[in-house]
């Protein structure tokens, strides 16, 4: 008669199962159903022109946004029609300017909400309103940067600023970190190591562990990256584009906009011209939706830049603007009909690219 075999560990393992609950476990070690959740998503609006652009409302909340482009291809206009639009939801705006090419005359006719302090001779002598700002004056380096910023996220946790943070930095790239400024060179490496280490071991995961629901507030990050090149890959091959300041920004952004062409601005000047004269009221701008990891759509085109934020690069869209300004423009040209002319090119000028070698970047 063939023996029965009996597995202790099994009866043991029965036993367990008996009295073992998972769900009790998870909830002790905090790993509950609850801990697994993120806030549906929201969006800091842009402008209708951006919308239809890019495909979505605005910026993601709670994500990183990178704008990267040539000086004047509007990425300072897309940053100010967020900061304007976060003012009108109550997100609180923290612009933090360390490439110190800042007009506060061009966020106020963006529609941003400032108060102007003024002496008696009407002169300014202080900028206040419903956001922060902090400039190179007081971040001197990449560890300030990240530094200012954890101290309103920890002052936020506490509950002394009890508000949702969308953070402005205009730009990445435009500070060195502490080695560089104490040892009186500026070495991209030890800047980019400093980025790596800030930022992307924990600012940007601070940004992003915002969006689950077990945080009170929800906060975003839209940084502005000039755009560098390296050498080709081969000799009949164009430059490539590189982020100055090392590659965390790209890699931890949820959605990255290039403006501009890779190795030159790629705009054309829109000029307001009558007997001669001219005004430059835009630029045409070639925009390219680089990375999308909200819904996976990636777009390219083209969007008009104008002082007072985006419009399409239609005919109606430069009408009515044509129409709005016509009696600003016709103060400097005089009265009578003002033809629009668009004056540069937006081919790639890769000629006149210098190469440039990435271990200096």
């Amino acid at each position: 008669m063939a023996r029965k075999k009996v597995s202790l560990g099994g009866d043991i393992s029965k036993s367990v199962k008996g009295t073992f609950s998972l769900d009790k476990f998870k909830a002790a070690k905090g790993l509950g159903s609850s801990n697994n959740t993120f806030k549906e998503q929201s969006w800091i609006p842009l402008s209708p022109a951006w919308q239809e652009m890019v495909s979505l409302p605005g910026v993601p909340a709670g994500h990183i946004t990178l704008l990267r482009g040539h000086s004047d291809t509007g990425k300072t206009t897309a940053l100010l029609e967020v900061a304007v639009n976060a003012q009108k939801m109550g997100i609180l705006p923290v612009f933090i300017v360390t490439e110190m090419k800042w007009s506060w005359e061009h966020a106020m006719m963006m529609g941003l909400e400032v108060d102007l302090e003024k002496d008696e001779d009407g002169n300014t002598i202080g900028v206040d309103g419903n956001f922060i700002f902090a400039d190179r004056g007081q971040l001197p380096t990449v560890e300030a940067v990240a530094g200012f910023m954890a101290d309103l996220m920890n002052e936020q946790k506490k509950g002394n600023l009890p508000m949702d943070m969308v953070f402005l930095w205009d730009s990445i790239g435009s500070v060195p970190c502490q080695m560089s400024v104490e040892k009186a060179k500026n070495n991209n490496e030890w800047n980019a190591g400093a980025m790596s280490t800030q930022f992307g071991n924990f600012i940007n995961q601070e940004i992003l562990l915002s969006r689950k629901e077990s945080s009170p507030y929800t906060n975003t990050l839209v940084a502005i990256n000039k755009i560098w090149v390296e050498k080709p890959i081969g000799p009949m091959q164009p430059p490539t584009m590189k982020n100055k300041g090392g590659n965390t920004m790209f890699f931890d952004s949820t959605l990255i906009v290039t403006f501009g062409n890779i190795s030159n601005s790629g705009n054309l000047k829109v000029n307001a011209v009558k007997d001669g004269k001219k005004v430059e009221w835009a630029k045409k701008v070639k925009t390219a939706v680089e990375k999308n990891h909200i819904n996976g759509v990636t777009t390219t085109g083209k969007i008009i830049v104008t002082p007072h934020g985006f419009i399409s690069d239609t005919k109606k869209d430069i009408e009515n603007y044509k129409k709005a300004h016509q009696s600003e423009w016709g103060a400097i040209l005089g009265e009578g009909p003002i033809e629009i002319v668009l004056e540069g090119s937006e081919d790639e000028d890769f000629a006149n690219v210098e190469a440039v070698d990435e271990r200096t970047l």
